[in-house]
């Protein structure tokens, strides 16, 4: 009788043939990445974006004014999903130093983000413990990724595009694009917390 392989034993195969492959995906974004956000007006930073939260409210970047954010697109079922708790240890830790955490789930990559927004938002919280801010389902690739990742990707290079899942954009208080992060980059590495520490709007740092 053949035994189904458990969730466990495909993600970490998952896991390890992800990392491998990162750098071998093909193109992801459309060759012309937007210069203009939905108001037609130019972009002239991360600021000028709007998301969708998970129930169709608006979530204006604008709100982040004077904050750092740490930007990333996540999935559920993707091997690298255990970065869920790095991400809610940073906002726990940096959030009264002027750090927003903002989740982007995405399906794009493998199909690991099956889970409905609400559904999304339950199972990171029992899961992980996972407060952070976290958008509708968004996608972050192609000709129909989000202006932002569009933008970001005009921005910062072709080789800054998300190959993969929990791929993470920082963005500094007067909403610059600062740095990127690819997939298997911890939220908790030193080379992350560097730099998140080294634009926090706040006097204080540690």
């Amino acid at each position: 009788m053949t035994r189904r392989p458990s969730l466990a034993v495909l993600k970490t195969k998952a896991l390890k043939t992800t990392s491998a492959a990162l750098v071998s995906i093909g193109t992801v974004f459309a060759p012309s990445p937007e210069s203009h956000a939905a108001s037609g007006k130019p972009v002239t930073s991360a600021h000028d974006f709007t998301f969708e939260m998970a129930f169709g409210d608006p979530l204006s970047m604008k709100e982040f004014a004077g904050k750092a954010v740490l930007v990333v697109n996540t999935a559920t079922e993707c091997g690298f999903s255990g970065q869920l708790s790095g991400l809610q240890e940073l906002h726990e830790r940096y959030e009264g130093q002027g750090l927003v955490v903002l989740g982007v789930p995405s399906n794009d990559f493998g199909g690991q983000e099956p889970r409905s927004d609400d559904e999304i938002a339950r199972h990171c919280k029992a899961e992980y413990g996972a407060t952070f801010t976290m958008t509708a389902k968004t996608v972050v690739k192609g000709e129909h990724a989000h202006p932002f990742y569009r933008w970001a990707a005009q921005e910062l290079g072709v080789t800054a595009r998300p190959y993969w899942n929990f791929h993470k954009y920082l963005i500094d208080p007067n909403g610059q694009l600062i740095a990127w992060f690819a997939t298997p980059t911890s939220p908790t590495s030193r080379k992350l917390i560097s730099e998140i520490e080294r634009v926090l709007p706040g006097a204080a740092r540690g």
